[in-house]
């Protein structure tokens, strides 16, 4: 006799397999979203010190032209 339970547990690859190919799509469907957002958000970010450096007098305006131009 092979074990215990219903075919001595070998329903439990099938399910195992199916999981693993869902998470595996769950994690790379995750890591382009999070890629996109970081690369962005970047930008964004940098962008938005940028301002504030000039305003605060720290740079020049060629220097925040020449930057903004850079992170572009």
């Amino acid at each position: 006799m092979m074990g215990h339970g219903f075919l001595g547990g070998m329903w439990l690859w099938p399910l195992l397999f199916i999981a693993a190919i869902i998470a595996c799509g769950v994690m790379v469907g995750g890591w382009g979203r999070w890629q996109r957002s970081f690369s962005q958000g970047t930008r964004s970010d940098a962008v938005e010190i940028l301002r504030t450096r000039y305003a605060a007098g720290e740079i020049t305006k060629e220097e925040f032209e020449q930057m903004n131009r850079d992170l572009q």
